[in-house]
Parts: structure tokens; sequence; C-alpha cells
């Protein structure tokens, strides 16, 4: 990019671009005009560049080597290896090992995270007349107070709803139309104004202060100048966007796009000329048909030997003549036809479909029931046996019977008795097969032909002669259809390429059902009445050696191997000294397209050659299923110059470009051909990915092949042919080169001199990272050059690619050796990370070991690639040591925000620009409304006039003795009630007791100790009469003092207790010797035992002078792990019981059920102050209770026929997990919850949407209304903010978009839209309650588009902290603290929990417009990373999805790293599943890299009384080591 000086432009060209800037922001012109009409314009000022770049480009060519090394292995690459690691061996080692049952700890540096940016902005159409008239009205406005302001956009704001956060840029129609959150349309904007470096000053005149926004193209809290232009979302409200664009891919939005390298090498040479093969000879004596050249032999040469079999010892078992293989398959043909159905309804019909079902040790059965179909002309598909129902691609096999109309299949007797059965003896019905008849093809189950029956052999044509399957990359099994022209033709080509005669002896390790096993050993030896020698693959586990002695002993002329046949017979030469192979005149190699199998040919060649093996007989070949053989090394001449080799630059590879590799000699790949395309073929190379470009001469890319020996289309599945089988190559103009098609083979490569093919990969094998290209082999062949003996077993490695946020990320998985030890292990895989960053220039993004003989296998004993990964992604895979690394893989993360200094004040101005009003909300007023509780009854006072509750008692004992203000109930339902006399008088005998035995003064702290029941209650009312401060406190578990009492200990200290009032039983657990073992029990204060008490009366009941003295203490332990004491007053007792009364319309007639712990928050007043208060009843369930009758809450709802309810949210989840599969048996019961009206859950913390929508559904049976479950909400410095009341609007939901939520801003957007968090609103606002949105740092208001801290005024507020020291400033700033600009004279109360108020579309009781508050998180559990701004809950309910066997999780940050802890609910051996699966949903759904996976058994997140999680207790517990966790994985 090109940068403009400020001093070359001039002020009319700033202005023209400024306005040309606005346009464009406006929709009003498309981005393609904007920026034409840009550059236009600054033509003039842009320097021109010129850069020129060459390349040369040559061949190294080398001559034959000799190097022995094992498979995969070649000398260079193994130097190449050690030469990398050499560079590490001196550095420390820069991870920590993995951890098992024990924890280890490194810290990693982090850049500093800064806090989001909080700035405003949005957008909306309008042309640039109107825009201009909005600045000058901006600008033409005088000093006005900010008061007005705020509370005119409290008011009467028209302009703001819940659609003013989603806004449309352009037309709908445009092809350009991208949906762009607030900050972002700023930063893009700043990004063009930066550009112009435009002198931008804005003067905002504000309260006589002038703020000065932009100086010299600097920006000084530069959002806000720019807010003029976008005036006129005050003028018309904005357009929602459609519905489409709310799901567009935002990936450019959010993934980092790496800059190109200019060093980046590119394809020089001339466009590539097709390839021509040889001419295909015609033969006199050549067969019409493959199924003729059988008959010929047949009958010509019945006993020439056709086949040979051996036996698990390596043996021969038996020996097919022609003479048997032709009157076999002839019975065989016959049947299929004539015996398997009637004369009229035959089963089969030539060019149905039949499957071939047949082990890898019989080969005879399989070629008599191949050619059996051919005569039959039915079309024949070999399948591998089915072992068991979890066969590895088991499922897919039956997609591809499925998709070939199969429905009968051919086996022997044997296998058939082996398959899996039923217990009633059927075979087993394999998941996604279609039901199958199976036919026996044994000789005793055939019909000989009639002598007038003769199978109709036509000359080959267009048909399918057969169909052979193959797997794609995906997994998915297709079958190629093969026709009989180009079967025979095929044989033709290999006939010719190979130089085949009659006679001669070929000895087949290769599987004989599909590939270059079928067509050498099965189609073109009967061709050429070849005698076949096949070597199961039993036989080479048992004897690797084998093939080479079958070669020895039949002098065979052919060898059909792979790569891995020559590894295990050099590794086992060593047992045969007398070994002759110098009859041999080809060595097949089956998988020479292997880059690496040069290595495998070097030491074989190396090994053998001193037992007769000529170097010229080796013929590397490369084929595909499709395409078939594609090309062949022929067999040279004894003496003749060998073919040459390539040196290549694994860096060009990487980038699709063939270099000579002249600089880094560890980074080299030697290449060996694989021969001339085949005769009668035209091949050509083509981009493989896109529209089929020819490729230049210098320029990898996949081969493309034209012949008539090959694969005609995938069965069944047209659309996917069109793509494979029909390729027209295109020129660099996208003219099509002819109208011939080309059929795409897989294989990347390119053309060499004297057109020798060299291959370098298969698509299917290719891993594209950050837009280069890595071979999966590569990796595997540099991976087992690290000294694997002791960790790999049997070098079984898989390499394949998962695509996580938005790029694909290699992983390799190995088998470890069962006498591996860890520390083995992790210095292999620490080893093979470093080597493979160094040779490849890519990070593993996990490297995996597996117990031996886990992963799962091909029929062939292979590593089936798609099953492991598929395992790998569903967290089946089941590893034993796991290295994730996703910080050194990941390099697309979006950059760090950085936080921009802007002002309150600037802020304020932003939003009443963009027309956002102030985000505040405020419920009805408390002192308009007047009581109507005991009104009606003659009394000597009204509740209204009672300041202190300790009076309402009093008056209550005495206007309405025997009302029952309380029920207890418990598991055995038994009642205890207490009626206001009972309750006055039960106050009074403790009051007595405290002022004689406890010697208590007034103003004296008394912790209550108590199981929940009413004897706390009387308790509390007795300190209130006795003049003391009331202090509940949770009583210690009596089966886990040791954790408990603790925290019972230290509420005591630090409230300076003086007395504690408890049970009898409860003063024994605390003189106790258990208790001992934990606290000093002898310094407790004094201890009162309140059940047996005297009779007594206190001489006097204390009444406080003011309203503004201490009620009680609340004491609660915070989710941060902070112990709080806050201080409330009478008066706040008295406010917040009205305030409770007339939102709930609480009255003596009504009755509450009350599911909750009583010692603190909205709880505690509930249980023990607001009946009291209100005269209604309360029925009192201890949570615990639950624990022994599940459905005692609901069955009470039920049995009462309650109205309100209030429960928590551990209560709630303990129902839906426990009852959620009994709704039957409660409606059997007699359960109905109809009659509930409202069910409120009480917590501090943001609104559970799912556990309460699950309660609701699963419910919805018992009669309980959907409209019923709602939440309350509280804090520290104020118990009660928001409950949901009965006459206000339904709780509303809002889906908000989670990137913006990272910024601090609220967008909404539709459900179901990518990276949407729904939000229920906490409920009403109570009575006499304000709240404010802030900006925690600045402290100025926000518009109701931000997302800030929530402040709150009410009288109702606690007065404070209660500390031992106390601390003055933390007091004022969260209890007395004012806005930095607005109100000044306010005081407010700091909650430290974010939220967000909107107004919705529903109205209150007064008729006005709802404003709904929602609360997002705490602020101090919030995590700063990359600059943003993250909650807990969201990252926790991503990961919990990961996995079945994640029961639970918490995240916290342990130096600047992100660490989850997940609880594992499964077996142990799937703890290891869970790491990659954790570390792909956090970088997916929340781009973050997670640092520390911590796997722990259920139960060990700790999680208070109140169901929340207390995720800094577990961070230290996980800094002590005190979490014993299973696993702990340190993501590199």
């Amino acid at each position: 990019m090109a940068w403009v000086t400020c001093t070359s432009v001039k002020a009319p060209l700033i202005l023209t671009l400024f306005y040309l800037s606005l346009f464009f922001f406006a929709g009003d012109i498309t981005q393609k005009g904007y920026e034409k009409k840009r550059a236009k314009l600054l033509a003039a000022y842009i320097p021109q560049t010129q850069s020129k770049s060459s390349f040369s480009l040559s061949l190294s060519l080398c001559p034959f080597s000799s190097s022995r090394d094992e498979r995969y292995r070649s000398d260079i690459h193994t130097e190449a290896v050690q030469a990398a690691l050499a560079k590490h061996k001196e550095e420390k080692m820069p991870m920590p090992m993995p951890t098992k049952r024990r924890s280890a700890f490194v810290q990693s540096p982090m850049d500093n995270c800064t806090p989001p940016d909080t700035s405003s902005a949005s957008e909306d159409e309008g042309s640039l007349r109107r825009r201009q008239a909005a600045v000058s009205a901006v600008l033409a406005q005088t000093l006005q107070n900010s008061e007005f302001w705020i509370n005119r956009s409290i008011q009467g704001s028209s302009t703001s709803s819940s659609a003013s956060s989603t806004l449309s840029h352009g037309d709908s129609s445009k092809s350009h139309n991208h949906i762009h959150s607030q900050n972002q349309t700023n930063l893009v904007f700043f990004q063009h104004i930066r550009e112009l470096t435009c002198v931008c000053v804005c003067v905002c005149v504000w309260g006589g202060v002038i703020v000065c926004d932009c100086v010299l193209g600097v920006p000084v809290n530069s959002r806000v100048s720019t807010k003029i232009q976008q005036l006129l979302n005050t003028l018309k409200r904005p357009k929602r966007p459609p519905l489409s664009e709310f799901f567009l891919d935002d990936a450019e939005q959010i993934v980092e796009v790496p800059q190109p390298d200019p060093n980046t090498p590119r394809p020089e040479g001339r466009q590539i000329i097709p390839v021509k093969g040889e001419p295909l000879g015609v033969v006199s004596n050549w067969p019409p048909a493959l199924q003729a050249a059988l008959a010929r032999w047949g009958a010509t040469q019945a006993k020439s030997p056709a086949l040979t079999a051996l036996d698990i010892t390596g043996k021969p078992l038996y020996t097919l003549t022609y003479g048997k293989l032709w009157s076999r398959s002839l019975k065989l043909a016959y049947t299929l036809l004539n015996k398997l159905g009637t004369k009229n309804e035959p089963v089969l019909k030539p060019g149905d479909r039949v499957a071939l079902v047949y082990p890898n040790s019989d080969p005879g059965m399989f070629w008599v029931a191949f050619y059996g179909c051919l005569l039959a002309e039915v079309i024949p598909v070999p399948i591998e046996v089915p072992l068991s129902q979890k066969d590895a691609g088991n499922q897919q096999i039956g997609f591809l019977l499925g998709s070939c109309g199969i429905s009968l299949a051919l086996t022997s007797e044997v296998c058939l008795k082996g398959l899996p059965k039923t217990p009633s003896g059927e075979i087993l019905q394999f998941k996604g097969w279609p039901r199958l008849r199976w036919v026996v093809t044994d000789t005793k189950y055939l019909t000989k032909p009639s002598k007038d029956w003769q199978p109709h052999i036509p000359t080959a044509n267009s048909d399918t002669a057969y169909i052979e399957y193959k797997a794609s990359k995906e997994g998915t099994v297709m079958g190629v259809a093969v026709s009989k022209i180009s079967m025979l033709t095929h044989c033709q080509a290999l006939t010719q390429a190979c130089n085949y005669c009659e006679g001669e002896t070929l000895v087949n390790v290769l599987d004989f059902k599909k590939d270059m096993g079928l067509w050498h050993g099965v189609l073109t030896s009967v061709m050429n009445r070849i005698h076949t020698i096949s070597v199961p693959y039993s036989v080479m586990k048992a004897c690797p050696l084998s093939w080479v002695q079958r070669v020895n002993v039949s002098k065979a002329r052919v060898a059909l191997v792979k790569c891995r046949d020559l590894h295990w017979a050099m590794m086992a030469h060593r047992d045969q000294k007398d070994i002759n192979l110098s009859s041999l005149r080809m060595l097949i190699v089956a998988d020479g397209a292997n880059p690496w199998s040069v290595s495998s040919c070097d030491a074989f060649l190396n090994v053998f050659q001193s037992h007769g093996l000529k170097p010229e007989v080796i013929c590397p070949c490369a084929s595909s299923t499709e395409a078939m053989t594609v090309a062949i090394r022929r067999p040279g001449a004894r003496g003749a110059p060998l073919p040459a080799r390539a040196i290549l630059s694994m860096g060009g590879l990487s980038h699709g470009v063939i270099r000579v590799n002249t600089e880094d000699k560890n980074s080299a790949l030697t290449v060996q051909d694989v021969g001339h395309v085949m005769p009668g073929a035209l091949m050509c190379i083509v981009k493989p990915d896109g529209p089929p470009m020819l490729c230049k001469t210098d320029e990898i890319g996949e081969i493309v092949l034209n012949s008539r020996a090959g694969g005609t289309m995938y069965y069944g599945l047209p659309g996917v042919t069109k793509n494979t089988f029909e390729v027209i190559p295109v020129n660099s103009g996208g003219t099509p080169i002819g109208e011939i098609p080309f059929t795409r083979t897989g294989l990347l490569g390119f053309v060499g001199p004297g057109s020798l093919v060299f291959v370098v990969g298969k698509t299917e094998g290719l891993l594209l990272v950050s837009g280069r290209r890595h071979n999966a082999d590569d990796l595997v062949a540099t991976a087992l050059a690290v000294e694997p003996i002791k960790t790999v077993y049997r070098g079984r490695i898989a390499v394949f690619s998962v695509m996580v946020f938005y790029d694909e990320r290699i992983v390799m998985v190995a088998e470890q050796r069962p006498d591996a030890s860890e520390e083995d292990s992790f210095q292999w895989m620490s080893r093979v990370l470093q080597a493979i960053d160094s040779i490849h220039q890519v990070g593993l993004y996990c490297l995996a070991l597996v117990p031996a003989n886990t992963l799962p296998k091909t029929p062939l004993g292979g590593i089936h690639m798609c099953e492991t990964k598929q395992r790998f992604l569903e967290g089946s895979l089941h590893p034993c040591n796991i290295l994730m690394c996703p910080h050194t893989c990941v390099t697309n993360l979006p950059k760090p925000r950085q936080k921009q200094p802007v002002g309150p004040a600037s802020i304020m101005v932003g939003n009443l620009v963009a027309g956002k009003r102030i985000a505040q909300a405020a419920g009805r007023e408390l002192g308009l409304i007047e009581d109507q509780d005991l009104s009606r009854k003659v009394t000597s006072l009204p509740l209204s006039s009672l300041k202190f509750l300790s009076e309402a008692l009093q008056w209550r004992a005495q206007s309405d003795p025997d009302h029952v203000l309380y029920i207890l109930l418990n598991a055995k339902v038994t009642v205890s009630t207490a009626t206001c006399l009972q309750l006055h008088k039960r106050a009074e005998k403790i009051t007595a007791a405290l002022l004689e035995r406890g010697g208590i003064n007034t103003g004296d702290n008394v912790v209550l100790l108590y199981p929940p029941g009413i004897d706390l209650i009387a308790s509390f009312y007795g300190c209130l009469y006795a003049g003391c401060i009331p202090v509940t406190v949770r009583p210690p578990h009596l089966q886990n003092l040791s954790a408990t009492l603790p925290t019972v200990r230290m509420i005591i200290d630090v409230s300076k207790a003086a007395c504690i009032l408890t049970t009898q039983t409860l003063m024994k657990t605390l003189r106790s010797k258990e208790a001992a073992a934990s606290v000093n029990v002898k310094t407790w204060p004094t201890i009162i035992d309140t059940d047996d008490l005297p009779r007594k009366r206190p001489p006097h009941i204390y009444k406080p002078p003011t309203a503004e003295m201490l009620a009680y203490l609340d004491f609660s332990v915070s989710t941060t792990g902070m112990l709080t004491g806050v201080k409330i007053s009478h008066a706040a007792v008295s406010a917040l019981c009205r305030s409770i009364k007339l939102q709930c319309e609480l009255y003596s007639s009504r009755q509450v059920a009350i599911c909750l712990d009583p010692y603190c928050g909205l709880g505690f007043v509930l249980w023990c102050l607001s009946s009291v208060y209100s005269g209604h009843q309360s029925i009192l369930i201890p949570p615990m209770e639950l624990e022994s009758s599940l459905p005692l809450w609901l069955s009470t709802l039920s049995q009462y026929k309650i109205r309100d309810t209030f429960c928590s949210y551990s209560v709630m989840e303990l129902c839906t997990k426990g009852l959620g599969t009994q709704t039957e048996a409660l409606k059997m019961r007699g359960v109905n919850l109809s009659c509930v009206r409202s069910c409120v859950v009480v917590a501090e913390e943001r609104p559970r949407l799912a556990l309460t929508q699950s309660f609701s559904k699963l419910f919805k049976d018992l009669g309980l209304s959907p409209r019923a479950v709602s939440t309350a909400f509280g804090s520290r410095v104020n118990l009660a903010i928001c409950l949901q009341g009965t006459t206000g609007p339904d709780p509303s939901t809002v889906y908000v978009d989670m990137k913006s939520l990272r910024h601090d801003r609220v967008r909404l957007v539709e459900r179901g839209a990518p990276q949407s968090l729904p939000l229920m609103e906490s409920g009403t606002i109570l009575p006499g309650v304000r709240v404010i949105i802030v900006n925690p740092e600045t402290k100025g208001p926000l518009g109701d588009s931000h997302l800030g801290e929530i402040w709150v005024n009410s009288p109702h507020n606690a007065s404070g902290y209660y500390t031992i020291y106390g601390e003055e400033s933390l007091q004022a700033d969260h209890f007395n603290t004012r806005l930095s600009f607005g109100e000044p004279h306010t005081l407010w109360a700091r909650t430290g929990y974010l939220g967000f108020v909107r107004r919705t579309e529903l109205l209150d009781a007064s008729g006005d417009r709802h404003d709904a508050l929602f609360v997002v998180g705490y602020l101090d559990e919030t995590l700063e990373l990359r600059g943003l701004r993250y909650h807990p809950i969201d990252i926790e309910t991503s990961v919990s999805r990961a996995h079945r066997s994640i029961a639970e999780s918490a995240v916290f940050t342990w130096t600047n790293l992100l660490v989850v802890v997940a609880e594992l609910s499964g077996s142990e051996q799937e703890a290891l599943d869970l790491v990659p699966l954790v570390t792909n949903v956090v970088l997916e759904e929340h781009h973050l890299i997670v640092g520390v996976v911590v796997i722990v058994d259920p139960g060990v997140i700790p999680i208070n009384s109140r169901g929340e999680k207390q995720r800094m207790h577990l961070r230290d517990s996980f800094l002590a080591d005190q979490l014993d966790p299973i696993y702990v994985a340190y993501n590199m």
C-alpha cells in the first residue's frame, strides 16, 4: 500500500475524500466504485514502484545410488533429521512434560492484554446533503446540561429499540453486502481517514470545556469526533438487516490474513504440453473379450497352472489349472442365472450387481466367483469380509452396496461360517448395509450346466464389467465402474508395457480384489496364461521372506509387491542364505508413487544385489482406482543407463513449484520416476484446485489421463462422476484444449526430462496449511527418522489434517510400543515436533500416541486413515500420550485489540449524536403505593408506619396472634408451624437467655448457627429484641468438618462475634475432637444452646434510636472466593421488604413456597424477613431435604396449590436431572403444577437459560406454564435488584453477538445466528430501584448498545462492608460512588456485575415501554485475553458440549494462559481424548488458545450453596497441586 504524506495532499482533496468515505459507509456507492474513485483522486500523489522477480528452473539429475535403510527412510533424510535436531540440542525444553495424576507447572509468557475499547459507533443510509445538515446542526449547538440529555434519553427516546444495534450498510440487493458491528465500521473508517492523514479537527463545546478530538491527523478520542456524520440515526430508526445476512460467514472479519511473502517461489516455465504414451499395438491373436481368453486357455491349455495358493506356513496349498478355472466358472455362471430363482422369476439377470465376499487367504474361490460373474454377465463388486459390527469403514461399505443396488452376496462356505451371527444363527445385519442374500459358491453347491447351455461372450463393449471400490479422503466408499472394453484395453496395455509372455510365473503379494493385485494378478495373467502365485497377508505376517522364497523356488519372472514387502524381506533376509533372484525380469513396486519409495528400493537392492537381483528390474509404477495404471517403468536392458532422479526443494514443493535444492540439504526430497505414460494414453498436469487449468513445466499439479483403459464413472453417483471422469483441461486463458475428457488420477506430480513421470504425492494425502502444501507421507518419513525404535510400534504412524479455525491443522497419531516409558515417549514426541518444524517449516497441531494395535486397520493391516480421523474428532481414539501445539500452529488469530483512550464525556456525546439512549432503568416509585395489608382490621398502628421489623412482629403477635406465618417441611413430610404469637414468644425467650447467660451488650454481634428451620428465624428476632446484631452462618457439614468448619471459624473471627446461638447437637460438634483437628475449639465465643430455654420474658425489648442503625450482617463467599460481609440497616430491611411486598403482591392470605438456603442474600430475606413484614404464609423446604426426598418441593407446590415459589439453581438442576424421567410417575401420584404462577430462581449470576428452559419443558406435562419460570438478581451491595413480579411483562429473551460482547458492545442478532448467545432478562426491577450502566474504568454512563457495570441506587442498598480493619477507599468506591459525568450528586452502589439495559416493545403496569435489565457476568471473573473481555460461563458452555464425558468444566487464567479444568464422567482411558476436543472448541468458538487442559474426577470443581462455581478456589488448588488430576496437558 502506498501512503500519502500530509503535506502532499491539498485541503480541497481532503474534503472530497472525506465526503467520498461518507458516501461509501452510507451505502450510496459500492466498495468497487469507492476504490476506483479514490484511486483516481490520489493517482497524482502515490509514487509508482516496480519490482521484478525471476527464478530459474533446473532439474538436478543424479545417478542411481544404493543406500541401505529401513522403510520410509534414507541416509540422506536421516542425516537431514539429525541435523535439524542438532539445532535444538543445546536448547532447554520449552514445555513441561504432561502429567498423569501429578502436576508440573511452567510459566509461558504471553503478550500483555489490554482491556477492550469502549467507544461507540453506528451507521445508516443517507445522502451527503443530509449528512452536511447533521454536521452543521451538531456544531451549532450551545451549552446544554448533561442531566437534561440523560433524562430526555430515558423518558422519551423513540430512536432506540432492540433493533438499534443491528444496522445494514447499503442496499440488500448489492453483491458486496456485509454486516459490520459498530466498532468494525469505525475501525475501517478510521483506517481510511488515517490513510489520508488529513487535518480533521472537531470541536465540541460541552459544559464550558472545549474538547478537541483530533489534531493534525492524530486521534485524541477520535472515535467521538466522527459521530457527527452519524446524526442521521436520530432522524430515522435504523433498518434491521434481512434475515439471511445474519447467517453470512464472517471469517474475513475474524481471521488475520497473513501478508504474502514476496520471496515465495512462483512457476515461471511455459505451459505444459500433453504427453502421449506409445501407441497401443495391435496383435492378431488378442481375444475379443477377457472371457474369451479364459475359454481359450480352458479348452487348449486345461492343465496349465493358473493360480497357486499358499497356506499359513507359506507352502503351496492347491493349484488351480485353467481347465478347472474355466469349468468351475461355467458352473457358477449357470447356477447364478438358472438355479437361484424360478424360470419366470430369476433372482439375477444380466447387468445386476453382486458382492464378492472372500478372504485374502482364498484366492481360488475369488477367481472362480469373479470369472463366473463375467460369464453370467452380472457385475461383480469385490468387498472385504466384515469381521464385526465395529469394523473400520464398515458403514461406508454399506453405502457402496446401497448405491450399487446390491441385494446378493457370493462367498465361500468357510467364510460364511466365520461371519458374525445373531443368537438365532442368522447373519448379522451390519450397520448401514442393505439386506443381503448370501450364496455359497463352493463346487459342491454348484450345478453342472446342461449340454445345450453356453455362456454368452460378446465382444468387449462399453457395458460395465466390474465395480472396484475406492475410499475417498473423507472416508466415503464409492464404486468405480470399469467397462468391458476398458478392462480388455487395460490388460492389453499392461501386456505391452510389461512385455508379458505366455507361461510366465508371477508372484503376487498384493490384495487380489482391487488395484494392481487385481489388474496384474487376476485379469492380465489370465489374458496371457500366466501362472500366478498368490501370497496372502497372513503368510507375510508369519514369514516376511515368503514371497522372496517363492520367487526363488518358482523361478518367477515377475513379482508384484509394495514398499512394505521390500522392507520386511530386507529385515528378515539373514534367515536365508541360498536365495537367487536372478530369474526376476520385473519387480513391480505398486506404491512407487510414494516419494519415499526410493529409500525402500535402494535398501532392498543393496541387500539382494548379491543374490542375483539386477538394478534394472525394479519398476515403480503409479496408479489410481479411477484411471487404473497411469505410468510404469519399463524393464530396462542389462547394462543400460538407469533413470535419473530429481533432488527437489521441499520448500518449493510446499508452494507447488519445482526448485532444485541447492542451499539447505536438510530440506531436500529425492524423487524417482515411475516410468512413462501407459500405451495409448494422453496425460496432462492441471492445477489441483479450481478449474482444471494446465500447469507450467515447473509447477506441481494433478495428473489427468485420457485413455480407453480406465474407469468410466462412480456407479450410481452421476454428480461426482462429472467432476472426476469428465475433466477438460483449459489453458491460461480459460479456453479448453480440446473436447476429449480426461480423468483425475488423484496423483500430484510433474513431467521430467524424457517425458518421465514423477509423482510427489496424492491429493488424498495433501495437507494444505496456511496456503502451503505438505504431503502426509513426507511427514511420516520424517517422524520415522527420529529414532522410533524405543517408541513407535512397527512404524505405524497416521498423519491427517483437521479443519480448525478456518485452516487445516496437522495431526499425527502413532502407536506406542508396549514397553516404551513415559519419558522416552515424551522425548521422542518433542524431537519429532522439532524435526518437522525445521525440515518442513510447518508445525504439528497435535501429536498423539495410542497403545499398540489400537488404531483402526484396513483388511490388509494398514492404518484406516478416515476411521482414525473420525475417532480423533469424536473423542474415541483413547491416546496414552498427547501433545498439543496450537501456539505455534495457529497463526491466523485476529490481532489483539488495543485500548483506545476515550473519555466519559466523549462517550456520552457519541451516544447522543448516534441516537443512543443512556442505559438506565427504574422500578416503580416506592412511596406512591399505599399498604393494603391489615388496614381492613382495627389495629393500633398501620404497618407502613413501623420502621423496624421487630416492631412488625410484635404488632402481628398482638393483632393476629394465631395467624400461621411459617410451615416447615422435611423429607418425612412432618410439619412444624409457627404462628405470629409463637414466634414472638420464642424470640423473647432467646432475648432473655442472651441478656442473662451471654452478657451481651447492645450492638454486639451474635452468630446464629442453625440448620434451616424456624429456630433460625426465632433467634434472629431474639437478637433484634435484645439490641444485638445477628450474623447468620451456615453450620459445618458433619461428614466434612475439615473443609467446612474453617469457614465458620473465619466468619466468627471476622465478625468479632460475642456469642454463638446454636442447637445442642451443633454445640457438641463445635467442641468435639473432630473439630479440634481443624480449628482451635478453646477460643470459641460464648455458646448458648437454645433447644431448652426457660420461660422467661426479657425486662424490655430494645428499640433502635434510628432506622439507620445496623439490623444484621450478611456474610457470603463470592464466586471469586472472597468472604465479604455487608451491613444491612433497619431502614434497608424495611425498604426491601416493602419493595418485595409490592412487587409480588404479598398479603396475609397468600402462600409462598421457599426452597432456598437461608443464610445470605435474598434467600435469607425471603426465609426470615419477608413473611413477618408482609404477613403471608411461607412454606419452608430446606434444600438438603431434597437429597432424601427428591419430589418434596414439587409435591408441596401441588398439595398446597402454591402460586408463587422461590428456589435456587441447585434445586432446579437437582429436579431436572433426578425427576426428568419420572414425570409420568409424578402425574400418577397426582402432582399438578398448573397452579404455579411464578417460579423465581434466586441467584447472583447470569440467568441459566438452558436450565430454566429444560425445567419448563420437562415439567410441562405436569401443567407447569412455560411463562412461570423467571429469575431474580441481587448482589453484595444490594440484595435484591430484580425480581419478577405479578403485574410486569413476561421476562424477555434476546440473542446477542458474542464477538461484539467481547468488545463490551451489545449487538442483537436473530436466533440461530452464528456466534449468537441467548440471554434472559434477570427479572423486573424492584420498586424504588434505579440502575444505570456505567463504564467501570471511566465511571461515565454508557448507551444502551454498550456492556458496562451495573450501578444501583435504592433505599435498600447495603450500608457498606464489614471488615476488621476497614478500607475506607473501597467502601466509598463500592457503596457511595458518583458518576464522573452526568449526575454528579446521585450516590450509587457498584454491583460488580456487567450487564446492559434494553428497551423492549412490551408494556409495563403503567403503560410505558418496559426496560429490561440483562446480567452478563461478574466483572472480577471476566478474563482479559488478547485485549478482549471473555466471560467464563461462555467458554465453559462450549467446553461441556465438546464431549459426552465432560460432566462439568471451569476456566481461569494463569500467567496469561487460559486454563480449562474438565471433570471426566467416563472411564479414565477417555481422559486424553478430551484435550484436543477442548482445544478445538475453544479455538473455533472463542478464538482463544487453551494453555493448559486439566482432566479431573467428578466433584473436584468447587460449587457453593447457590450452585455457583468457585473458580478462584479451583485456581488456588491447581497452583497448590491439590487437584490430584487424571491428566494435565500443557498446550505448547
